[in-house]
């Protein structure tokens, strides 16, 4: 059986293929998902840790059902996804007597949903993870290291907005916007979607463990392909929104910050994707204290732009586009923008996209399915052509500023695989030196790097505007910078080795080092995230 997940900062969606009626079905997951009337349902990615000695913890709906999301405990999290791959600065808990890390609550998360797969009529064999367009490799090889251990033949991984153009089902040869706007990110990725021909080879994608078999080689459909044009994307989401309603209403209510009145103002702000005027009303029958939230929709509107939500939205709208116009690809050309995510529900979301688009060409029908069940159409014959969101570089001494600085080797929008490797030439710059370093890293936007930290117990994301390159360094770690030990010991004046970096079909950069001397191959495609 092929299941799919759409792993998200607020809530997660599991869809599989139904292979009698051969279409997508989204899962409900007794206990784990929300009880309500919800279409489609979805499993609250929250996480109670009972026991972190023995891996023992309560997730999805399990957590709310017990009123453990209200206490404020250090045993309860939530958004932890925006945690994962990042720098926190601030307290991470000790529970149990170990440090917990947000990769470790993510891995209990997806390990207790997929054990509740498990038992499904026809077993687990296939698996498609849906990651955020903008995710630095870290989160990639984090998402790749959990699959390991998990109990599936075949596991692959795709980018959200492109399983999302995927999960809509429009015509072919369409140009398609798909914006994903969620809990923890905001993603615009345009995509173009082509009939192919008689599939031949097996699909292409982020492949994280291989079986003996492709559902892919049975299948006797056309390959579609998927081939993303563009991509920009925020750490902007609706946990943000939910924060700066709390923080509205304990200043102007004087009403503490906690995990009930976060909870309360979420509701408040879900009540305002339908109507004007929305109130949430708590009454604790132990402590006896009451809450009362109450909101208009003019006033929610005013709180967004006074956190320049709006400029935010501009500012990846202008990357996206600038993105297209260097391939020919106007603002009239987009023939449709597919919204997904809760946060799309927003009228103030909505009015701001229709700024830039016909309201016909705007579909929001299936916000929240459309990743899941789009991914599925990875494992039945589908073929996605993507390209590197963030460059590789190295890092080097930049003698007049007296300070590190990167520089780009593989650029961003580059293919991959690679089918020609980069060359890079290096000397030693000491009289007897016995070996040569180097960082190498990974390469975000020129326009500032995001600070992930702790406000009390929320974990926040937030943009710095300084102008320089966030960068995530993929080897600075005692035994990995060193990548050529030089046997004789080289000298300045002549070129030494020869390194030649690649990235795989995994989307993992790889290296070979020659000693120009001796002419002997030190390293030979090896994986730079796991030199040491």
């Amino acid at each position: 059986m092929a299941i799919a997940i759409d792993f998200g900062t607020s809530n997660t969606v599991i869809a599989r293929w139904n292979p009698v009626t051969q279409q997508p079905e989204t899962l409900t997951l007794p206990g784990l998902s929300i009880k309500q009337s919800l279409n489609p349902p979805l499993i609250p990615s929250l996480v109670y840790v009972e026991d972190a000695s023995q891996n023992q913890v309560l997730v999805g709906q399990q957590v709310r059902d017990q009123g453990l999301d209200l206490k404020g405990e250090t045993r309860f999290f939530r958004s932890f996804k925006r945690g994962i791959g990042a720098d926190i600065q601030g307290f991470l808990p000790e529970l149990d007597g170990q440090i917990v890390t947000f990769e470790q609550v993510g891995q209990w998360f997806l390990t207790k949903v997929i054990e509740e797969l498990a038992p499904l009529q026809g077993g687990l064999d296939s698996l498609v993870l849906t990651v955020p367009v903008d995710s630095f490799e870290a989160y990639r090889h984090w998402l790749g290291n959990v699959c390991q251990s998990l109990p599936v033949e075949q596991v692959r991984m795709l980018d959200e907005p492109t399983a999302a153009a995927l999960g809509y089902g429009l015509a072919d040869q369409e140009i398609l916007l798909v914006i994903d706007f969620g809990g923890g990110t905001l993603d615009l990725s345009l995509v173009r979607l082509d009939q192919g021909v008689q599939a031949t080879t097996k699909p292409l994608g982020f492949l994280l463990k291989w079986g003996n078999k492709s559902l892919a080689e049975d299948s006797k459909q056309k390959v579609k392909t998927a081939r993303v044009l563009a991509k920009a994307g925020q750490n902007l989401g609706g946990t943000d929104i939910d924060n700066w309603l709390v923080d509205y209403f304990a200043k102007t209510q004087e009403l503490a910050v906690s995990p009930l009145t976060t909870r309360l103002a979420e509701r408040v702000k879900i009540q305002l994707s339908t109507q004007n005027q929305a109130s949430e009303v708590y009454f604790d029958d132990e402590t006896f204290e009451s809450y009362e939230l109450e909101l208009n929709r003019d006033t929610f509107d005013n709180i967004l732009k006074e956190h320049a939500f709006f400029e935010l939205l501009d500012e990846s709208m202008t990357t996206l586009l600038q993105q297209a116009r260097r391939q020919g690809i106007e603002l009239p050309d987009i023939n449709a923008v597919l919204l997904v995510g809760g946060t799309v529900q927003l009228p103030a979301v909505q009015t701001w996209i229709k700024q830039y688009f016909e309201p016909e060409k705007i579909r929001c029908e299936r916000p929240f399915e459309a990743i899941a069940q789009g991914a599925l159409q990875l494992a039945q014959g589908i073929q996605i052509k993507d390209f590197l969101y963030h460059s590789y570089g190295i890092r080097y001494w930049d003698r007049r500023n007296q300070r590190h600085k990167w520089h780009s080797l593989i650029k961003a929008g580059q293919a991959y695989p690679m089918s020609q490797p980069v060359e890079l030439v290096l000397g030693a710059s000491l009289e007897n030196q016995p070996s040569i370093e180097l960082i190498m890293g990974e390469l975000g936007a020129d326009t500032g790097s995001t600070e992930v930290y702790f406000d009390g117990d929320r974990l926040i994301t937030r943009r710095l505007d300084n102008n320089e390159t966030s960068v995530k360094p993929l080897n600075d770690q005692e035994g990995a910078r060193t990548i050529a030990q030089l046997t004789p010991a080289g000298y300045p004046g002549s070129d030494r080795i020869k390194i030649l970096f690649l990235v795989d079909e995994q989307r993992f950069l790889r290296i070979t080092v020659e000693d120009l001397l001796t002419n002997d191959t030190l390293l030979e495609n090896q994986l730079v995230a796991q030199l040491s």
